[in-house]
């Protein structure tokens, strides 16, 4: 594969592949961090991505949906850099705004205004670009007083406001969204449909959901992962529809969240 990326490529993911490890008992995981052993290692090892490959061209939608425990949250964590892979190669070209991890570096002391700053350090902004932008972003949050409350006391819903608000004022090229709507009340989840509707037309989304409504409203094509692997792939209608057939049709598998 080239080392570069093609022009109307902005994310080319090739035979990835993520394990974690698993031990038994906090002694294991002792044992294998003094001693170590290639030959008997002291985990058992959980392939959460087996053997994905896509492209995703600039401007385009792509919805991910399957299961739960099938990958698409670990796929998303590389996409942004919070994980890297365990094999298999991943390329991403352009400013993203990563829903999912940016709350992850949100600081449960500070306050929510003083996250905005660290999350727009975060995303690459400058402290004046943050600062202009904060009032606009506390509106779109719609926490009001809790603005400058710390962290520690805002529910998930209000978490996930924040840093839905700070993403939406970055001026992102790529646009990765897990799950994110689900916690917020109907109000926010409108308003977050609606900015996502309007930056789907410019800029390039990767939009992980169980909701194959939303799956069709904001994307073009859709990726089905099931057990680690890309299962079908194609236009956003026909991989709900496979995916929700499914669902009604073949017994849940719990052998995916075996180790081997």
């Amino acid at each position: 594969m080239s080392s570069e990326l093609d022009d109307d490529v902005v994310i080319r993911v090739r035979h990835l592949a993520k394990a974690y490890k698993l031990y038994d008992s906090p002694k294991d995981w002792l044992k294998q961090q003094l001693i170590g052993s290639a030959t008997n290692p002291y985990y058992k090892s959980f392939w959460a991505l087996k053997d994905i490959s896509f492209d995703v061209h600039r401007g385009k939608s792509v919805g991910i949906i399957g299961r739960n425990g099938c990958g698409k949250t670990t796929l998303l964590q590389i996409v942004c850099g919070m994980t890297r892979p365990t094999k298999g190669e991943i390329m991403v070209k352009g400013r993203v705004a990563p829903v999912l991890a940016l709350g992850a570096t949100f600081d449960p002391e500070a306050t929510g205004r003083e996250n905005v700053l660290i999350g727009g350090a975060v995303l690459g902004l400058k402290r004046h670009e943050v600062r202009a932008r904060l009032d606009s972003i506390s509106d779109f949050a719609g926490i009001g007083a809790f603005m400058d409350q710390p962290l520690k006391h805002y529910s998930s819903g209000m978490q996930m406001r924040l840093a839905f608000a700070i993403c939406a004022h970055i001026e992102a090229d790529i646009l990765i969204v897990d799950e994110a709507l689900a916690v917020g009340d109907m109000a926010f989840q409108k308003k977050c449909t609606d900015w996502m509707d309007n930056f789907r037309r410019t800029g390039t989304m990767l939009l992980v959901s169980h909701s194959p409504s939303s799956l069709t409203q904001l994307c073009d094509t859709g990726i089905w992962i099931d057990n680690g692997r890309v299962r079908e792939a194609g236009s956003v209608a026909d991989v709900t529809h496979a995916y929700r057939r499914a669902t009604f049709l073949e017994k849940e598998d719990m052998r995916r969240f075996s180790h081997s």
